[in-house]
């Protein structure tokens, strides 16, 4: 009898796939997943931050099968329904007095960030959006024209969008040489190719977490920030995958000292289930009516989850201790950069954290193969995390935000074990063929 992994590759489309090893899983609560052997898997991903309060949290449940016990419909589209509006009321008070507008309500981050792409120029009637190298806003079309990361070379960019560095404290010489540099590359754009009256807005990542977890310089945003204000030029903050009480702060823009325009939602925000949000001022949001919309926008079973989220949130003080579990999670991987030479960078906020692999200290060269295996060993001891970053060597830790200071050092025990395997050859390198990963 084929295992549930097989039949996945036999039934659905790869087209959607990001495989790092052959998981397949029947269940899970809290920080674990169920294998389809029986296997309990250490879940330090949370499905890239999506699972917010971990697998088959009472609050969640609860608030879907009430939902579904009395269904308002199936959308907002064309008709009102309590969910939506109490997810929107609620999303209004915890966002910036600057951004209290207007609430449009999704699927995924992905569309939340093309539809804010789309309407910040259609709405200024400025052509250009400035976004950062290795920024990843999303799958679709559009989101997917104002990213800049290199795992989405050749797809089709937006006509007006210009490409910033993100500066990395780790490869570009520390915090002020790296912001220095991405600014003054900022400033003579705007001086000379990219007249600032043309810029529509900014999109910027908190922490850019695909493009490997960097977490930028002290004080960078604020620089960056001044200049907008001076031009005009609208701030959004991609919060899909480091909001939410994920940063150790509701909202990891809070780290920065910046006040963006439009705030973007996604991932963590439905618990499990896709909804995506974006808020921001009444002149941009309310732009046109049917500007971008899809038939179960505004679904009421995905709302009523994503009010629950954040009343959990709220209520269990997650913000807080996931700072508190993030700084523990932080000093173990410390002490595991002391021990293998694998590791190069410990970096991170809360539980946002990555661990960037190299083949050598000095020359900080990208441990490529190195890093899918280890994630792939990893998987085989009984831990869950997959890799990101520009050059596919960045360990990513986005747990949920529910994860005990106990199975924290679990999660570590296990990679340790599996740093250790690798570094000794014991990991045959066919068992990536079938895996492309990041």
């Amino acid at each position: 009898m084929p295992s549930l992994y097989e039949r996945d590759l036999k039934s659905l489309s790869r087209l959607s796939h990001l495989r790092f090893f052959p998981q397949a899983v029947i269940g899970g609560k809290g920080a674990y997943l169920t294998s389809d052997d029986g296997r309990r898997l250490l879940d330090f991903s949370a499905s890239w931050g999506a699972a917010s309060l971990g697998h088959s949290h009472p609050a969640v449940r609860d608030a879907v099968l009430r939902a579904l016990s009395d269904q308002a419909g199936a959308s907002h589209l064309s008709s009102a329904n309590l969910p939506a509006v109490e997810l929107a009321e609620k999303l209004l008070s915890i966002v910036p007095r600057r951004a209290a507008g207007r609430v449009w309500l999704g699927h995924s981050g992905s569309d939340a960030n093309e539809t804010v792409a789309r309407v910040v120029v259609a709405a200024t009637g400025r052509p250009r959006i400035l976004a950062f190298k290795g920024a990843y806003h999303g799958g679709t079309t559009g989101s997917m024209a104002v990213s800049g990361h290199p795992v989405q070379q050749g797809v089709p960019k937006a006509q007006g969008l210009t490409l910033i560095p993100y500066p990395n404290p780790y490869r570009d010489g520390g915090d002020y040489t790296s912001a220095d540099t991405a600014l003054a590359e900022l400033e003579s754009l705007l001086a000379g190719p990219v007249p600032p009256n043309e810029v529509a807005a900014l999109l910027l990542e908190p922490i850019q977490s695909d493009g490997g977890m960097v977490v930028p310089p002290e004080n960078y945003f604020r620089r960056v920030e001044a200049i907008c204000r001076q031009h005009g030029i609208l701030i959004v903050s991609d919060e899909v995958k480091v909001g939410l009480g994920r940063s150790g702060r509701l909202h990891a823009f809070d780290h920065l000292g910046i006040e963006p325009d439009i705030v973007v939602f996604g991932k963590g925000l439905g618990g499990g289930l896709p909804v995506s949000a974006a808020v921001g001022p009444e002149a941009i949001m309310n732009h046109s009516p049917a500007f971008s919309f899809q038939t179960v926008h505004g679904n009421p079973v995905c709302a009523a989850a994503a009010l629950a989220v954040l009343e959990t949130i709220e209520r269990e003080g997650l913000a807080d201790r996931a700072s508190e579990i993030g700084r523990h999670l932080m000093q173990e991987l410390e002490r595991l950069k002391q021990k293998h030479a694998l590791i190069g960078d410990v970096r991170g906020r809360g539980l946002a954290i990555g661990v960037e692999l190299v083949t050598d200290r000095a020359s900080k060269s990208p441990a490529r193969q190195e890093t899918a295996l280890a994630a792939y060993r990893a998987f085989e001891l009984g831990l869950v995390l997959y890799y990101v970053g520009m050059s596919s060597n960045v360990l990513e830790f986005t747990p949920p935000l529910t994860l005990t200071k106990e199975e924290a050092s679990a999660g570590v025990a296990l990679l340790d074990q599996a740093l250790t395997d690798v570094a000794s050859g014991k990991i045959d390198r066919t068992a990536l063929a079938d895996f492309a990963g990041w």
